[in-house]
């Protein structure tokens, strides 16, 4: 396991007593995982927003499109994990798409890229942004896919989905679940995990997923979960 470099402690420390200030005690790394990270170097993090440019992803009940929001909540997850000195490599970081306008394919060149960048960067995770979508608009909550095979990506996915209930709360009865067919999750090197934040079918949540206090919550419990699995908890 890659670790965080004992420099950085220092801005650590501070970073951490704003997020005590911001988000309470229950939510900051425990003792252990503070002694964990002054031993370790800087990891890298993929961050990846899923769909962009001309594929807009699932439209929401109330019009928003997921590539917005799926952008907006990597732009913040980003930022929370530079302040623990994780060093993060974004996919995408503007509405655009990861393939060129003579691609006869795009689709397939896109998620192609997107994997290139993982496996290129050599990258300890990858962690990619979306949002789901349901006929039932009754549906809701947030879950987190893995590889089946990658017992790692099922301990990262165990390790997010957890932390999940902060921002959704104990009606969130979602579990992490194995995937065989996930195009990123087969060719990704490194564990790689699907994050749907919630469902844009349903009306209450693709209200919450537009809100930006909201897609901040999202993002720092999403970081909060890699932060765990990084130390080894």
């Amino acid at each position: 396991m890659k670790q965080l470099a004992e420099p950085f402690m220092g801005f650590l420390l501070l970073f951490l007593v704003f997020l005590v200030s911001r988000y309470g005690t229950e939510q900051v790394l425990s003792e252990q995982a503070l002694a964990g990270l002054k031993q370790q170097k800087q990891p890298v993090v993929v961050v990846d927003a899923g769909h962009g440019g001309n594929d807009p992803g699932k439209v929401a009940v109330n019009g928003s499109l997921e590539k917005d929001i799926n952008l907006a909540i990597a732009k913040r997850l980003a930022w929370y994990l530079e302040q623990a000195d994780v060093t993060v490599i974004m996919t995408r970081d503007s509405d655009s798409g990861l393939y060129s306008q003579n691609d006869s394919r795009k689709k397939t060149s896109d998620m192609q890229k997107r994997c290139q960048i993982m496996n290129e960067s050599k990258a300890d995770l990858a962690v990619s942004i979306h949002q789901n979508s349901y006929h039932d608009e009754e549906i809701f909550g947030g879950q987190v896919f893995y590889y089946a095979d990658s017992a790692p990506g099922k301990r990262l996915a165990e390790r997010i989905q957890k932390r999940f209930d902060y921002v959704l709360g104990a009606e969130n009865r979602r579990q992490p679940k194995a995937n065989e067919s996930y195009y990123l999750l087969l060719h990704a090197e490194c564990p790689a995990v699907i994050v749907e934040c919630g469902f844009l079918s349903n009306w209450r949540e693709a209200s919450l997923l537009g809100d930006e206090e909201y897609q901040d919550r999202m993002a720092y419990t999403i970081h909060m979960g890699i932060l765990e699995y990084l130390n080894g908890e």
